[in-house]
């Protein structure tokens, strides 16, 4: 049986009772100082007592307390502890224990959980290269702790690897140098000897300290500025401006304008339209990037650039006027080094006269040769220019000819033939003035003879309400010229049929009459019951078998199909 403890069981008085009440009244109206709990913490009045009291199970005194209330803090260890990585706990085993890894002998871990390389004979069966127990730790880390992303880092560990980085580099730069010595030296042995034998006289290639130079180091076709640079030469252009200026969009207000980068503040194009570059205010960054001494400011930075990366001492900025003075000596040799190579080509290839270029005048077909004409296109002064003729034969004559086939057109055959005797066989042979009589008698001849085929009068053509209106009177005069055939259409209503006497005069009309009503007896059939009539009825078809079939098929597009007479009711 469950017992409560005494100090819960004991019940408080009435004055005590009535006592506490007023207490915790004053502590709601805010009258008396609230309650504290052990670690010196107010406990708001508020609170209900089933959740301030602690249960008599939780063993935590008598007093007032909320620590029940709160989730119990781990210690944490600090953000610089940390587990030793690697560590071994004493020196290894000299033969494999049991329940050791299988694979290295260590009794720290498994075989699946083996770091170590699966060898071919694990140490259980070798007893050999057994592995020392790791040291493992429990480290309970905080939450800063756990996202340190160099938490357990030791810098001088990344100190080998610097040193063996700039140990490649210093080798690797050695090596090209080497390298560009050697083809330097022999393409400058080659140019000094075509020189000599150009120039005898001139000592430009005479001073020993300029064959050491190395002129072939630098490409003819350069990269870009601020590609492939080294990392330490590196430089980092940022588009900045005086904040006192005009920013580069406010120049223009119009959306349609010159494109503004704001991530690097350029706007390429100018911004206004129609006006001069120099009038502008701004003219756009590739007018100012382009224009006056900037290009060759790029190109001497270019040099410099690529004289540091070969191991020369350049430097633009700190002294600008070797950088110059070198640059400007090597676009010097550069020149001479195309002349002597072409010049060597040209020697031994040939080929020089095919070098010598017109004018641009005489290349655009422009001279100074004057010309007049007069309103209908005759020569008044001067000479009429010279036409300029095809690669193809021109003005040749066949077969006597003194014409080109297809000069002629006849309209009458329409086809091509010759203009000087208007024939139109493309291979014939020239005929003269004669020819051209004959050609024309013939086709006069033909003309006449398809006149006399077609009527002499052709009718005129007639609208349709003038052809009903014939038709009419068509019909009363023969009703009224035979009025016997009205009287008998009524006697031989049932014999009669709608085809007349003279159309069908190879068809018996009893049995076509018959064949009419075995035709009206399968439609008002289903399609079932006409299958099987049609199935036991002779399988031969005759000819009023068809014209029956014929004349009884519905036309759908008959505006009459459906129409009835109301006399045969």
């Amino acid at each position: 049986m469950l017992r409560l403890p005494a100090e819960t069981s004991d019940k408080l008085s009435k004055s005590s009772y009535r006592a506490q009440r007023e207490l915790e009244a004053a502590r709601k109206a805010g009258t008396a100082a609230p309650a504290v709990d052990a670690d010196g913490k107010a406990i708001n009045p508020h609170i209900p007592d089933y959740i301030s009291k602690a249960p008599w199970y939780a063993d935590l005194g008598s007093g007032p307390s909320l620590s029940h209330q709160r989730r119990e803090e781990k210690k944490k260890e600090g953000i610089d502890e940390w587990y030793d990585r690697g560590a071994t706990a004493g020196p290894a085993a000299t033969k494999f224990r049991k329940g050791a890894c299988e694979n290295c002998g260590a009794m720290t871990h498994k075989r699946k959980d083996c770091v170590e390389r699966p060898r071919k004979r694990g140490a259980k069966f070798s007893g050999k290269d057994i592995r020392a127990d790791e040291v493992i730790q429990s480290v309970s880390r905080a939450y800063d702790a756990k996202r340190d992303r160099w938490n357990g880092y030791d810098p001088a560990q990344y100190k080998n690897v610097v040193d063996d980085y700039e140990a490649a580099e210093e080798a690797r730069r050695k090596f090209r140098e080497e390298e560009i010595d050697a083809q330097t030296s022999t393409d400058m042995a080659a140019v000094k000897k075509i020189a000599k034998a150009k120039q005898p006289d001139d000592d430009e290639f005479g001073s020993s300290d300029e064959d050491e130079e190395d002129e072939d180091k630098y490409a003819d076709a350069a990269d870009q500025v601020g590609q492939k640079l080294d990392t330490k030469t590196r430089i980092t252009v940022r588009n900045l401006r005086i904040r006192e200026d005009t920013a580069k969009y406010l120049l223009n207000l119009d959306p349609e304008s010159a494109y503004y980068d704001p991530k690097t503040r350029s706007m390429r194009d100018a911004p206004e339209v129609g006006v001069a570059p120099e009038d502008m205010k701004f003219a756009g960054d590739n007018f100012s990037r382009f224009s006056g001494e900037a290009t060759n400011m790029q190109k001497l930075q270019l040099f410099a650039w690529q004289s540091a990366a070969r191991g020369h001492n350049v430097n633009v900025h700190s002294n600008p006027t070797a950088g110059e003075l070198l640059h400007r000596e090597f676009n010097q040799k550069k020149d001479v080094l195309k002349d002597t190579g072409r010049q060597s080509v040209l020697e031994k290839y040939g080929g020089e006269e095919h070098l010598e270029r017109l004018p641009e005048e005489l290349l655009g077909g422009q001279t100074e040769r004057y010309v007049e004409y007069s309103r209908t296109g005759q020569i008044l002064r001067g000479q009429e220019q010279a036409k300029v003729r095809s690669k193809y034969a021109e003005d040749v004559y066949i077969n006597n000819h003194t014409s080109v086939w297809g000069s002629w057109f006849d309209r009458d055959s329409s086809k091509w033939g010759f203009a000087c005797c208007h024939s139109i066989i493309s291979g014939s042979y020239c005929t003269g003035e004669a020819g051209k009589v004959a050609n024309h008698a013939s086709s006069a001849g033909q003309l006449l003879a398809t006149a006399s085929e077609e009527p002499e009068e052709q009718a005129e053509s007639k609208s349709l309400v003038e052809m009903h209106r014939e038709k009419l009177e068509k019909s009363k005069q023969e009703a009224e010229e035979n009025p016997s055939d009205r009287r008998s259409k009524g006697k031989n209503k049932e014999s009669a049929t709608p085809w007349g006497d003279t159309e069908l005069p190879d068809l018996d009309r009893q049995r076509l009459k018959r064949a009419m009503d075995e035709e009206k007896k399968r439609k008002a059939m289903d399609e079932d019951e006409a299958w099987q009539h049609t199935k036991k009825s002779k399988t031969d078809v005759t000819e009023e078998d068809m014209e029956a079939y014929r004349l009884s098929k519905q036309a759908y597009d008959d505006p009459m199909a459906n129409y009835k007479d109301p006399e045969e009711d």
